[in-house]
């Protein structure tokens, strides 16, 4: 049954779906590497498709940006849909010299100053946390891939732009040196307290696009192309 913001019928997606941001990345990862890719849904150009990897079906659909907006997704694909698992595929910045520039993040938890959470069912904690199920057959994945993973906790922002702050340590100092965090994106605190609370499972791959500690930065185009080691290792997961 659509919902207001899915168009898709009962049975179109796979068990399994990858969640990139952005939609055209989705598409991207259709085309690229899915045998007979259908779009299934496209509501607000938030595309949505399902084919076969290697002969197994697997779904991807675009999250769009925010927790706000994959809490939509996710939790109508989980509730609404009947899928089973969700990974995320996608960007962050680093906030340490040991994730470079393309590197792949495996989330071992998301820790985030949002209230998403405590809304949505009361929970008061500060930290979700991922599938270990899921993560472990990604480890199986990356390493049959020979992909190197960086794995540890990452920081779910609501914000993008900050205002300027003298303060010293910085916010991202802090998160980096007190609670472990690797990088900063801003949907996976949302995505695992959704499969938490419906008794589902996600994962959550990471690519460094740009970092707190080098200027060095990808181009949008890159960022929507070029990351293919985490899409293999997620594709890994069709079932």
């Amino acid at each position: 049954m659509p919902t207001p913001h899915n168009n898709a019928q009962k049975g179109d997606f796979a068990k399994t779906v990858l969640m990139p941001g952005d939609p055209l990345r989705a598409e991207f990862i259709a085309n690229t590497f899915l045998e007979n890719p259908r779009k299934v849904t496209g509501v607000r150009g938030m595309y949505g498709f399902t084919g076969t990897y290697h002969g197994k079906p697997i779904s991807v659909m675009g999250s769009g940006m925010g927790m706000p907006s994959i809490g939509i997704y996710s939790y109508e694909l989980y509730h609404e849909y009947g899928v089973e698992n969700i990974i995320r595929i996608g960007s962050a910045g680093s906030y340490t010299e040991k994730a470079k520039l393309f590197d792949v993040v495996l989330a071992t938890s998301a820790v985030s100053e949002s209230s998403y959470a405590k809304v949505q069912s009361g929970y008061e904690g500060d930290e979700t946390f991922p599938s270990e199920e899921l993560c472990a057959k990604l480890r199986q994945g990356a390493k049959e891939l020979g992909i190197p993973m960086i794995e540890g906790a990452i920081h779910s922002s609501d914000v993008f732009y900050r205002q300027p702050s003298d303060e010293t340590p910085t916010y991202w100092e802090k998160l980096r040196d007190e609670r472990g965090c690797l990088a900063v994106e801003m949907e996976s605190f949302a995505l695992f307290h959704n499969a938490r609370v419906l008794g589902k499972k996600a994962a959550c791959l990471l690519t460094i696009s740009d970092s707190f500690v080098s200027p060095e930065k990808t181009t949008a185009e890159q960022r929507q192309n070029s990351f293919t080691n985490m899409m293999k290792i997620a594709l890994s997961l069709a079932e």
